[in-house]
């Protein structure tokens, strides 16, 4: 089984995808071209803010784990 990818790797796949999203726009003819580049923009934004929120609640739970590790350790004291 593969591992994950780092998020930072995710991030940076993600961002050179939206960027080849922004040039199909460029030479996009019709509507129901341009209407899925927008659907794709949306689909990748979207990918990357929930790699980005992920990230800050990794954080939280870091912090939360570090504040109950102090607590148990007032309590034993």
């Amino acid at each position: 089984m593969d591992k994950h990818k780092p998020s930072d790797e995710m991030i940076k796949e993600l961002d050179n995808l939206l960027s080849k999203i922004n040039g199909m726009e460029i030479v996009a003819s019709d509507d129901y071209q341009k209407n899925s580049i927008k659907i794709m923009r949306a689909l990748v934004e979207g990918q990357m803010h929930s790699i980005k929120e992920f990230q800050h609640l990794k954080k939280a739970i870091d912090l939360l784990t570090l504040q109950l590790f102090d607590v148990q350790n007032k309590i034993k004291s």
